[in-house]
């Protein structure tokens, strides 16, 4: 059986900026202004990358008075960690049996 990877959400979450987004709001639910804050980066690029995370269902939105909150999804990243957690279990019953195709 293929074990597979959702491809999208490795798309999303390679982006430098958003990963470190994501690394921020493991540890905390923040703020656009925090975040530009903890990363430097211009409000509108934040912005862009923030709604690329939303999109892809990484975080949830909290609007707060005039500012909104972000939170992360920790199951949507459980579930990538479960892919490749099957990915590398397939990997080691290969190598353990040693399944390899011959070659034609």
């Amino acid at each position: 059986m293929m074990t597979s990877v959702d491809t999208d959400m490795i798309r999303v979450l390679a982006d430098p900026l958003r990963l470190k987004i994501v690394t921020l709001l493991a540890h905390e639910t923040l703020c656009t202004t925090h975040l530009v804050a903890e990363t430097g980066a211009r409000q509108t690029n934040l912005s862009n990358h923030l709604r690329v995370l939303r999109e892809a269902g990484v975080v949830d939105t909290e609007p707060c008075g005039r500012f909104t909150y972000y939170r992360l999804r920790p199951d949507v990243i459980e579930s990538l960690a479960g892919s490749f957690a099957e990915l590398a279990a397939t990997a080691r019953a290969t190598v353990a049996t040693d399944i390899k195709r011959a070659c034609p």
